[in-house]
């Protein structure tokens, strides 16, 4: 096996259009986390590179959506991102954006490299243009019929109701996202990176010499190169971006797949002036962490940009994971169906690890996984709690207990096998978990660790130290065994759940340096009469509320998005058109209703809401609370003391943790705000509206 001096890791640049979620955790961040944890504490060489991807047309989108500039949304977007994984544990070496200036710099120079060398076609082509904003129109721009279910709003490169790729000749009755208007076709030159010129190389490099990447990566890559490679554009028509280093190129920018992936280099460029050791020597081995939705830039459109140019190390492996699903359903952004990963620090503070956990053991290494915050419950309740935390603790009470809290002697003329066994199984553990981490196999690391600690409860379980009485040997060699396992538990699970590894020096009192590698799978690692902090529980139960109240949330959450966007889709249209009418009700139906006039006591915001109300109705006859989602219309202030008429006998729901018990009847005026239905004149407060 070729040894390396150096390692550089890198995980997939997140685009800067919205906060990250626990998918993306899964997916690259967490199991990059691991690795780089894992060869900083074996003392190698590493650097950990990220940043956000701050071009393309996600952000424009986003831009448009919120009314604000590109630039404003990347801002806001990267300080969330970088907080979320900071407070994660995530521990890059440097967290940087593809909006740096050094970034610009380095990729127009990669840019005209490939371009000095003659290695782009200059193409021109017909793309849609809108002459109303006077801009051609990237995919994303592009709305219209989809041909193949009929939806009217199926973008230029998808349709999301059915799910089909297309392109934008394909759409029925095109249009303009920006102006609503029908685009044109006008001619545009770009340059293509004849990907075909690389095709018996990358075969070659992927298919002969990387037989050990997951089967997924190669399997992926094999299609990819089985079904043939085709010239691609590495520029784009737009404002937003690193701009074409070229005079004739007015208006254009760097693909952002071309741009994104350099800025690996452009960050390590930021880190250390000894940045060429890291991509250009032989001796550095280069791993990139992606979900599967990156494979093909990482694995053939950024290598043969890479090896066009001819300065950069390649890749040695590409460890990508498949998808994390959220209760049997894919993540949506768009429909609000995620775990956000900044709502989850704020409401489990402290509890990182417990996340970091769960999102390990239930990771799609090979095939696509599914949270439940069931599982999330049992796995930190039964697995967490009950074995790891279990028996560190009750390892750590007993030495207080028995020993006087300090490291009792280990006499060797005493020792018996249940000693021995113990102790060949932590020697074992450090083989399979390096061995694991080694060849991506964290889940499989991490249950190693996890069974280690099981055998430390029933080897407890088996010597009994609190029932020895006076046999004080018995008790000193159980509980020397027991403390110098928990050393070596630290140290195995610290790549994987530093807060929990960090707890545990401090209940030792040792330095951060006891976490080396090389110090794991020995019985020395505590000295006799060192004493001990008193124990601090390591784990929090998940209660069963904590649970309701995260299932309440992400269903609540569905709910509110699909709110918004048929009010956002009310707003595009003119103020002329109307819904269309629901089916016919017969009046027995409308009977069932009971609509009261009722009086607003108090309103407050919900926390950790932005949408939301808690009203305080009273109805005459009671009060009722009510969750109403007006608070980006009306202030708490201004609605107190108003008459409203609230369907009073609706099925209560919770929200937010609040039960909500009945609906306020809203309208929308022209301009998309929300007005109350309120009774003419002075109604009495419990009156039935008929």
């Amino acid at each position: 096996m070729k040894e390396f001096k150096r390692h550089l890791v890198t995980a997939a640049l997140p685009y800067a259009n919205g906060p990250v979620h626990i998918g993306h955790l899964a997916g690259n961040f967490l199991p990059a986390d691991i690795y780089a944890r894992y060869l900083r504490a074996k003392k190698q060489d590493v650097k950990f590179i990220c940043g956000t991807d701050e071009h393309g047309v996600p952000i424009t989108i986003r831009a448009m959506k919120e009314g604000v500039t590109p630039q404003a949304i990347v801002d806001k977007y990267y300080t969330i991102i970088n907080e979320s994984l900071q407070t994660m544990g995530i521990s890059f070496d440097i967290f940087s954006r593809t909006s740096n200036q050094v970034h610009h710099e380095t990729s127009q120079a990669f840019f005209k490299t490939l371009y000095d060398k003659n290695l782009f076609e200059e193409k021109e082509s017909e793309q849609y243009f809108d002459e109303e904003k006077q801009t051609f129109l990237a995919d994303r721009y592009i709305t219209g019929t989809c041909p193949k279910c009929g939806n009217p709003n199926a973008y230029g490169d998808q349709c999301e109701k059915c799910g089909s790729a297309l392109s934008p000749d394909e759409l029925i009755n095109p249009r303009s996202t920006l102006s609503n208007s029908a685009p044109v076709k006008r001619v545009t030159k770009h340059w293509y990176l004849p990907l075909q010129n690389y095709e018996v190389w990358l075969k070659q490099w992927i298919l002969e010499e990387h037989k050990d990447w997951k089967n997924n990566v190669y399997g992926q890559c094999k299609s990819w190169l089985d079904n043939g490679l085709q010239s691609r554009a590495m520029t784009r028509d737009s404002n937003w971006g690193v701009k074409v280093p070229l005079p004739d190129a007015e208006g254009k920018v760097l693909y952002v797949w071309f741009d994104a992936p350099i800025g690996y280099i452009s960050a390590t460029k930021e880190l250390t002036p000894q940045w060429s050791d890291y991509w250009c020597k032989d001796d550095t081995k280069l791993v990139h962490f992606l979900g599967k939705d990156n494979i093909v830039f990482h694995c053939i459109i950024f290598p043969a940009m890479l090896k066009a140019h001819g300065d950069f190390i390649l890749p040695e492996n590409v460890p990508a994971n498949e998808f994390l699903n959220i209760e049997g359903e894919k993540v949506s952004t768009s429909r609000n169906w995620a775990v956000w990963v900044d709502e989850y620090v704020k409401d489990f503070p402290d509890m990182q690890d417990a996340l970091r956990y769960v999102l390990c053991a239930n990771a799609p290494e090979n095939k696509d996984n599914d949270f439940t915050w069931k599982d999330f419950q049992e796995r930190v309740n039964s697995e967490l709690v009950a074995i790891f935390g279990n028996f560190v603790n009750r390892a750590f009470v007993l030495v207080h207990k028995l020993c006087n809290g300090k490291i009792p002697p280990f006499h060797l003329d005493a020792k018996d096998e249940k000693d021995d066994a113990l102790f060949d199984k932590i020697v074992k553990t450090k083989e399979t978990v390096s061995n694991c981490i080694e060849h991506y196999k964290f889940r499989e690391g991490l249950f190693a660790v996890i069974d280690l600690a099981r055998e430390g409860n029933k080897y407890l379980q088996d010597k009994e130290p609190w029932k020895k009485g006076d046999d004080q040997v018995s008790i000193d060699n159980s509980l020397h065994i027991c403390m110098q396992l928990c050393a070596n538990l630290a140290i195995f699970i610290n790549p994987f759940l530093p807060f929990t590894a960090a707890k545990m020096c401090r209940m030792m009192k040792v330095v951060d340096r006891m976490l080396d590698w090389d110090n794991s799978g020995s019985l020395k690692l505590l000295q006799k009469g060192y004493p001990m902090n008193a124990p601090e529980l390591l784990f929090k139960k998940i209660e069963d509320e904590q649970i309701v109240f995260q299932s309440e949330k992400l269903k609540n959450g569905l709910i509110l998005s699909a709110q918004e966007t048929a009010a956002g889709k009310a707003n595009d249209e003119p103020s002329s058109v109307h819904t269309s009418l629901k089916e016919t009700i017969q009046f027995e139906d409308f009977d069932k209703i009971d609509l009261r006039v009722g009086n607003i006591l108090t309103a407050e915001k919900v926390e950790k809401a932005d949408k939301l109300l808690k009203l305080t109705i009273d109805l005459g006859f009671e009060q009722r609370t009510v969750v109403s989602g007006i608070a980006m219309h009306y202030t708490p202030e201004e609605i107190v003391g108003m008459q409203v008429t609230l369907v009073a006998n609706l099925a209560p729901r919770k929200m937010r943790g609040i039960e909500s018990n009945g609906m306020i009847l809203m309208a929308e005026n022209a301009e998309g705000k929300l007005i109350f239905i309120n009774p003419h004149g002075e109604a009495m407060n419990g009156s039935a509206v008929k």
